[in-house]
């Protein structure tokens, strides 16, 4: 019996060893069988890809001196933007250098380098105070707080920090000149990711950067190179609009631009044109190959960046910002100018949109200085007032409550529990063209009504259909006003829509006083008007000039004009609005002179109500009187369009004088316009 469970244990036994033992062997053969699919893989599907890997891994590879940005020209090959060859010492952290090792050359090389130090922060001071006297400052930690160190409650980096805050402007006044230009040296050394090339300095001396490049053997980590800088033939004209260029990839964008090839040190528009054409603009480095006896191989030449053509004419734009400026210069000696600092002008040619000149001036709180702020003129919102009433007479055509000819009395509208509105003068029985001529704002106030559902009558409650608003807005979009004109820049604004929708409210964004918008987008307008309801997308790129040694001006790429949409509403109506900004400029509120009398020009003026916020806040501090004005000629064939804002040019809780800046800078812009170009557009010899 004993013998019968012994031998059922041994066979029970010997089945799970040989179970084991068949589980193990399977184990091991799919080990090496997935082993060899891995090998297999390697070798025949990424071969290709491995091979590539270990040709970077046993070639190096090192870039070339930077090649100079392409340039930028004005619409008649003027050159506004430009490149010149930079002397540059720049310091790249060894291997194991310590930090010893870095005091002393920045203390050697502040002995070489003429530098200013200026710009060194007493954070920076102590930081090299506390590198100089290490040992030395371990007193400014209580014992108390050397053990919450060993406790893990305080670390290495809290420990530094409480050093730092403790060393005193008396330790710091121990520093020498010396000290302090080594310090600065040192930080410039350390500023940024270890593995950059810092720039030390640039516009080197010709013996700075012939001691650096005789001696860099010596210098462990210090170099020099050929960079280039942008130079302005033409100073701080258009500037805003040109923008910036970054001495290396700025850190919120690095990674985008790594991806794309770029180095760290490399320079690359941060604003404006400059950053808006990057990728046009920017050249490509030299590539080196190190070859086993340390010679350089070229093994891909570098080319500079392509050169641009702008619309912009730099000598309208230059003359149209000093006439900016003696004008509010001049107006800031008037009465109740106390809120007024800036205007802003735009030309356009209508039929391509090419921006013929943007310029924008701000004089500074003390009336002294100027801001060249051109750029603002797509972010900066204005509140347009009368001369969007062109747009608002294309509602009333359109939803059919008025056609050609409707005549209307202009009389104050007095609504319940409202005070009376009016416009700037009882104007008595006028039809659709004395209402565009006259500016009548009671003509647009009954319009919207009659959108809105609601037929006038005396003291009557307004109560009005509120889909209107969207009749009125879908009908501005058309021209432009309250969506993004689709500029070629890299910011510009859509404009503040009001949120509260109410009766008075539709009434008053019927004459411009609700919603606001950008001069670039008023400018759009009135292009679009002239352009017979084709809205146009504006551009600042001309053409792009292809890459050529000879330096030839070929053409690589032209800007095509894009129609961004056609107005809906019949020609006739388009046609009458057009009618009405001519007699505006013969018999109405353009008389004065708006573009300098000259034949055949249409154009609509505009004044509204404004607020000021002084403090920045975003709270409204003052209400104010803004001026506009949106011109075109000649009336049959416009070939330029003109836009002026000078916001904020009364202070009406000072006095009734209003200076009429605006009157005078849309004048002066025409003029200078017309001395430059003639009535068919062509630019004069």
């Amino acid at each position: 019996m004993k013998t019968k469970k012994k031998t059922k244990k041994n066979n029970y036994l010997s089945q799970r060893a040989n179970k084991r033992i068949n589980f193990i062997i399977l184990f091991v053969f799919l080990a090496f069988f997935s082993i060899f699919l891995k090998i297999f893989y390697l070798n025949i599907f990424m071969k290709d890809y491995y091979n590539i890997i270990l040709k970077k891994q046993t070639n190096d590879l090192v870039e070339g001196k930077s090649t100079p940005r392409g340039r930028i020209y004005d619409r008649n090959y003027k050159l506004i933007v430009d490149n010149v060859e930079v002397k540059s010492i720049y310091y790249t952290k060894k291997n194991n250098i310590t930090t010893k090792d870095e005091i002393s050359l920045a203390y050697f090389m502040s002995s070489i380098l003429s530098l200013e130090y200026d710009n060194l922060l007493a954070r920076n001071l102590k930081e090299f105070y506390l590198v100089l006297q290490e040992d030395n400052l371990d007193s400014l930690i209580t014992t108390t707080e050397w053990e919450d160190l060993k406790n893990r409650k305080l670390t290495e980096n809290q420990i530094y920090e409480l050093k730092i805050e403790r060393i005193t402007e008396k330790d710091l006044s121990l520093l020498t000149k010396e000290d302090k230009k080594a310090a600065y040296i040192y930080y410039l050394m350390n500023k940024g990711y270890y593995y950059e090339e810092k720039i030390i300095k640039e516009n080197a001396t010709d013996y700075e950067y012939s001691y650096v490049l005789s001696n860099a053997k010596n210098l462990k980590g210090f170099n020099t190179k050929l960079t280039w800088k942008r130079v302005y033939p033409y100073g701080d004209t258009l500037r805003s609009i040109l923008g910036t260029i970054s001495d290396g990839l700025p850190q919120e964008e690095a990674e985008y631009y790594l991806n794309l090839g770029y180095s760290l040190d490399d320079k690359v528009g941060v604003s404006g044109i400059e950053k808006q054409y990057e990728s046009i603009l920017h050249g490509s480095k030299e590539i080196y190959q190190i070859s086993n006896d340390n010679t350089l191989k070229l093994v891909k030449e570098g080319i500079k960046g392509n050169d641009i053509v702008l619309s912009v004419d730099i000598e309208l734009q230059k003359d149209l910002e000093k006439m900016l400026k003696e004008e509010i210069s001049k107006t800031k000696k008037e009465a109740n100018t106390e809120f007024y600092n800036r205007s802003y002008v735009i030309i356009q040619k209508p039929q391509t949109g090419e921006i013929l000149a943007m310029a924008a001036e701000q004089i500074d709180t003390n009336n002294k200085d100027f801001y060249e702020i051109s750029s603002l003129a797509m972010s900066s919102t204005i509140t347009p007032g009368s001369v969007v009433k062109g747009a608002s007479m294309i509602v009333g055509y359109n939803t059919k409550v008025i056609d050609i000819g409707t005549v209307m009395k202009d009389e104050c509208i007095k609504l319940a529990n409202t005070p009376a509105k009016c416009s700037w003068r009882s104007l008595g029985t006028i039809n659709d063209l004395d209402a565009i001529r006259q500016s009548s704002n009671v003509y647009q106030y009954k319009i919207a009504m009659l959108v809105g559902g609601f037929k006038y009558a005396y003291n009557k409650k307004l109560k009005m259909n509120l889909e209107a608003f969207d009749i009125y807005r879908n009908t501005f979009y058309q021209f432009g006003l309250g969506v993004k004109t689709g500029i070629d820049f890299p910011y510009e604004d859509d404009g503040y829509k009001g949120g509260s929708d109410n009766g008075e409210l539709l009434i008053n964004y019927a004459i411009g006083q609700y919603d606001t918008y950008t001069p670039m987008q008023l400018s759009q307008y009135i292009t679009t008007i002239a352009n017979d309801g084709k809205r146009v997308k504006p551009h600042f790129l001309k053409y792009v000039l292809k890459n050529r040694k000879d330096d030839k001006k070929e053409v690589l790429y032209t800007t095509p004009t894009t129609i961004l949409n056609e107005v809906q509403t019949e020609a006739k109506y388009l046609k009458r609005v057009k009618q009405g900004m001519r007699l505006v400029m013969t018999n109405g509120t353009g008389i004065f002179g708006y573009m300098n009398y000259i034949p055949n020009a249409a154009g609509k003026t505009g004044t509204a109500e404004s607020f000021v916020d002084i403090d920045n806040d975003g709270v409204v501090d003052f209400a104010s009187i803004s001026n506009n004005f949106v011109g075109y000629a000649p009336y049959n064939n416009p070939t330029m369009t003109i836009t002026c804002s000078s916001p904020d040019v009364q202070n009406p809780n000072r006095g009734s004088y209003k200076t009429i800046v605006n009157t005078r800078i849309s004048k002066q812009a025409t003029k200078i316009y017309f001395s430059y170009y003639n009535y068919n557009g062509t630019r004069k010899k």
